[in-house]
């Protein structure tokens, strides 16, 4: 059975990117698309910078036609400002609206945004019934297991959110006291599912950074899709091998060198035609490593890539980085 928000039809088991600060601009986004995510979401984007029209909030809802199906996210403390930057969000022409309730962020959450709304979940319902309100597009929510160890709510957040009109939750199986540490616990992501009263899509999130985990975590946690993270940066194929793995039982073949440097050149070259070739080069910056990790004595390289501001020499240092690492790689084969 295929899974929908709204009238979208997300297939039988979708895969998600998560949205990461820094991290989810279109760039990137363009390389998970084509390593298979089916739903995607922007950084998530301050209300109040919308509504100030601040120039870096109003970049992050730049959406293209190849993303579809596109959610933007937006988080905030208050309530009429949350409700405006909905409308100024739903004119950039996303397919979805997303409120954030889970961000762990000091500065979001001690300004009462992200999950610090977990610690009120009244007032969490009133802001997202006047997101919901004020957009045609479907509403989802992503949040956490609660705020600690003690207030574990996101059964209570799953059930009212739903009544008041969201089309789906994704739930990110670690409290707010967390942060990113320890280890996501998708139980109460299970219990949720079995709810006999939810029946919106529950999407799980948190760790999944293999093809075995997606693979035991969907039957185990009965979830109706995952969404990936950290485990996409640098590695964009992870959808299209969870998948395969889903439909085979069998592991697709990593990607090769040439699609490492094919990935990472698509990824800068967007990268500088989004923001310009100064910020542009200056942010792929934090990619490299990712693209080429595991390969034997990269950081000579690596050091290179992240000093180095001419567009054509960074080419050039990626040709050599293929022609050493295509010698090495057969020479290794060959022993």
């Amino acid at each position: 059975m295929s899974v929908k928000i709204g009238n979208i039809d997300l297939g039988e088991f979708p895969l998600l990117l998560a949205p990461m600060e820094d991290v989810s601009d279109p760039p990137f986004r363009y390389v998970c698309k084509q390593g298979g995510a089916d739903l995607m979401y922007t950084e998530f984007i301050s209300s109040e910078g919308l509504i100030r029209d601040a120039a870096k909030s109003r970049q992050k809802l730049d959406v293209f036609e190849y993303e579809r199906p596109i959610g933007i996210q937006i988080f905030g403390s208050d309530i009429e400002s949350m409700r405006e930057a909905t409308e100024i969000a739903t004119l950039a022409g996303p397919d979805i609206m997303d409120i954030n309730y889970g961000c762990p962020v000091k500065n979001v959450a001690c300004r009462g945004a992200g999950s610090a709304l977990l610690q009120d979940i009244d007032k969490m319902v009133k802001m997202t019934e006047a997101v919901v309100k004020a957009t045609h597009l479907p509403v989802t929510v992503k949040t956490r297991l609660g705020w600690d160890d003690n207030t574990k709510n996101v059964e209570e957040v799953a059930e009212r959110l739903q009544d008041i009109g969201i089309q789906a939750l994704t739930i990110h199986g670690r409290t707010r006291a967390q942060l990113y540490k320890g280890e996501a616990d998708w139980t109460l992501i299970r219990e949720i599912k079995r709810n006999p009263r939810v029946k919106i899509p529950i999407f799980g999130n948190g760790d999944v950074d293999s093809v075995e985990k997606a693979a035991a975590w969907r039957m185990e946690y009965e979830v109706d899709g995952i969404m990936i993270g950290r485990a996409a940066i640098g590695y964009p194929w992870i959808f299209r091998e969870v998948k395969h793995f889903f439909k085979t039982g069998e592991h697709l073949p990593g990607p090769t060198l040439d699609e490492r440097i094919v990935a990472c050149r698509t990824h800068l070259d967007k990268s500088i035609e989004w923001k310009g070739p100064k910020v542009g080069v200056f942010e792929m910056r934090r990619h490299y490593a990712n693209y080429f990790k595991g390969l034997p004595d990269f950081k000579p390289y690596r050091m290179q890539l992240v000093k180095e501001e001419n567009i054509e020499t960074i080419h050039q240092i990626l040709d050599e980085v293929a022609e050493k690492y295509e010698r090495v790689l057969s020479f290794s084969e060959m022993a």
